[in-house]
């Protein structure tokens, strides 16, 4: 068996050598953790390279991840499906190794990482995920999700205020199979970080409730492996080791400078490193030897084998938990959740409630929520406004973790980030709320869910300037436009209780990406539909209301905006106007259609259209054209009562039945 120092020191050969060879990246990181990753990687990660899907896995997650070659060697030294022409190929067009970790791209990389401290986010979701299904499913002596989740961070990812967020989180939940390894080594780009970072992390995670083991030499294997034995025998705290490291361990001319962060190391120091580390094989070549070392395969197909044989115990003990849960890891919703979701919305349309969006939402999780036990819910200190609470939620807890909602406090991008990890790991589908407003808080997690094309489900309440009193500062109006230019973001802002239904049942069911739910604070007017226009609502527009014979005018309108349109349509059309209103609840889900839908809703010989939203109103041009007209914002809001600002912005029937006159006049 190799020293652990030549099995380390594959990783620094392999790093150096990719981003010599991409003249691009990152070497400092993967050089300076190649001793912590050899342990943990060798000595106690339980994880298959043949199957990196395995349930009962280890979740590895590196947060810093602009050192992914780090991540890259692990993979190929272990026996994963990642070659060593992929690493010849280190950030380079349609690679499996870009330059940060990607979601998808490569076998085993768990998450994509890259924006720092949402990594250390998605693995505290993930050590929630995995405490929950575990409280959820194991019984006594048939332990079937035990697994840890280990992460990797540095300083600049404990700068980041998310990381405040979820490791106090963390702490107070009491995540003890969660275990953090800080690579400090007081370097980042800008230089020495004593100038910018001097705060004391180990008082700062022992005041979150951590467990933390401090100055542990980062290049001293036994040194490393005791402090992970410690960690593990600490089931009540999640644990932070601090490793003392020398970024670019090896490279004589550069380790333990910035000029080794993000930079190729050059050819001439790269010989010096070799040189320095004994390393005396050529780029990308490693000995046979060295692969023996590293190779999880048989380790791994044992590992799973086992655990093969619990879950089968398992499974006779419990045969319905057993389906249960296999139906859970798989992603599968209940085979009669979408029959079931459609006799409650026709149960909503024949009810025909007037009631605000975000109490239809509430109602919607009640009807749902028993029949998808996977919902994992929460709010950020916003439960009762949100009113993400159903009837049968439980909040998840340092003692209890067998709950269903997770209170997250005020901390709108640690939740956003930390649902990404629940979805991520398994067996749950979150959903997390707050204002409209503060989604610029969470903002780079939601991105973050649309890239990855996880099912996280975004609540947002109190949608617009109906929000009032509060003002500017908390009235949303640019923030459904950025939304919906998210790519692989799915957008809804229902009407009312039918729409609201139907937007819950289409998140829920989008098993390819992450979906925005957009209530309202005030109360919005029940509409009036047949079956096939209830039908059609999950195409993302349909046809509301239509005149006799062809229309010469369009009024497209969401939220509660669409019943304005209805009032104006209905004036207009006493003054001898034939109009049609055409409710959009959905811009994406609409854009899918088939050509002939879009064209059967919008027809491309009305051009006399009318789009009415009181958010940005530049979005819409898309659907008015150039020559449309559209009622919506071009300001910030102000504070006052709703009913004036509605009036005040122009959002009254007199003045869209003004703007209405004045385009077919034109």
């Amino acid at each position: 068996m190799p020293a652990r120092k030549d099995l380390a020191n594959a990783i620094r050969a392999l790093s150096m050598d990719a981003v010599q060879q991409a003249q691009s990246g990152h070497p400092g990181a993967p050089m300076g953790m190649a001793d912590i990753a050899e342990v943990l990687w060798n000595d106690f990660l339980v994880h298959n390279p043949a199957n990196p899907a395995w349930a009962n896995r280890d979740r590895f997650v590196l947060s810093n991840g602009h050192g992914s070659m780090l991540i890259y060697s692990l993979l190929h030294l272990s026996g994963y499906d990642l070659s060593i022409e992929d690493l010849k190929n280190f950030r380079q067009l349609h690679s499996k190794t870009p330059g940060h970790p990607e979601y998808g791209y490569t076998p085993g990389v768990q998450t994509t990482t890259g924006p720092l401290g949402q990594g250390i986010a998605n693995a505290v979701g993930m050590a929630i995920a995995e405490r929950a299904l575990a409280a959820q499913f194991n019984r006594g002596g048939h332990e079937v999700v035990d697994h840890y989740t280990y992460a990797f961070l540095g300083d600049g990812c404990l700068m980041e205020g998310i990381s405040h967020e979820v490791c106090s989180l963390a702490g107070t939940l009491g995540l003890g199979k969660l275990i953090m390894f800080y690579d400090d080594n007081g370097i980042s780009i800008d230089g020495e970080v004593e100038g910018w970072f001097t705060d004391d992390t180990p008082k700062r995670f022992e005041s979150y409730g951590w467990q933390v083991i401090p100055a542990v030499d980062g290049h001293d294997g036994e040194a490393i492996r005791q402090a992970v034995e410690q960690a593990r025998s600490n089931t009540r705290q999640p644990t932070l080791i601090c490793c003392k490291t020398i970024i670019g361990f090896g490279a004589p001319n550069k380790q333990g400078t910035e000029a080794c962060h993000g930079a190729a190391l050059g050819d001439i120091e790269i010989a010096a490193t070799r040189e320095n580390l004994g390393w005396t094989h050529g780029p990308f070549e490693i000995p046979e030897e060295v692969y023996q070392g590293w190779d999880a395969r048989r380790r791994g197909r044992d590992a799973e084998a086992t655990w093969d044989e619990k879950f089968a115990a398992y499974e006779k003990a419990f045969p319905e938990l057993g389906r249960e849960l296999k139906r859970r890891l798989t992603g599968e919703l209940p085979a009669d959740f979408a029959s079931q979701a459609d006799a409650y919305i026709a149960e909503l349309q024949e009810k025909g409630e007037t009631i605000a969006s975000r109490k239809a939402s509430q109602n919607a999780l009640n009807a749902y929520g028993a029949l998808v036990p996977e919902l994992m819910g929460g709010s950020a200190d916003l439960a009762g406004s949100n009113l993400t609470l159903w009837s049968q939620s439980k909040g998840l807890t340092r003692d209890d973790a067998a709950g269903n909602y997770i209170y997250y406090g005020v901390r709108e991008f640690g939740m956003s980030a930390i649902m990404n990890g629940i979805a991520l790991h398994g067996g749950f589908v979150p959903y997390g709320a707050t204002f409209l407003i503060f989604m610029e808080y969470a903002r780079n997690a939601v991105r973050m869910a649309a890239l990855m094309k996880q099912r996280s489900i975004f609540v947002y309440t109190h949608d617009s300037i109906g929000l009032g009193e509060d003002g500017p500062t908390h009235q949303p109006v640019e923030q459904l436009a950025s939304l919906r230019t998210t790519p692989n973001m799915s957008v809804w802002r229902p009407c009312d209780t039918v729409e609201s239904a139907v937007a819950w049942k289409a998140a829920i069911t989008r098993a390819d990406g992450p979906s925005a739910l957009v209530f309202s604070r005030q109360a919005l007017a029940h509409q009036d539909r047949t079956e096939a226009q209830v039908a059609d609502i999950e195409k993302g527009a349909y046809i509301l209301s239509d005149s006799e014979g062809q229309p010469d005018l369009i009024l497209i309108a969401t939220g509660s905006e669409v019943g304005l349109a209805q009032d104006s349509a209905a004036t207009l059309r006493t003054k001898g106007h034939r109009v049609r209103v055409v409710s959009m609840p959905s811009t994406d889900r609409f854009d899918a259609q088939s050509p002939e839908y879009r064209q059967a809703v919008l027809p491309l010989d009305i051009a006399n259209r009318i789009a009415i939203e009181a958010g940005i109103a530049d979005y819409w041009y898309k659907y008015v054209g150039l020559d449309g007209r559209i009622v919506g914002m071009t300001s910030f809001g102000e504070s006052a009562p709703a009913g004036e600002l509605f009036n005040m912005f122009g959002f009254t029937v007199d003045h869209v039945v003004t703007v209405a006159e004045e385009l077919l006049e034109g």
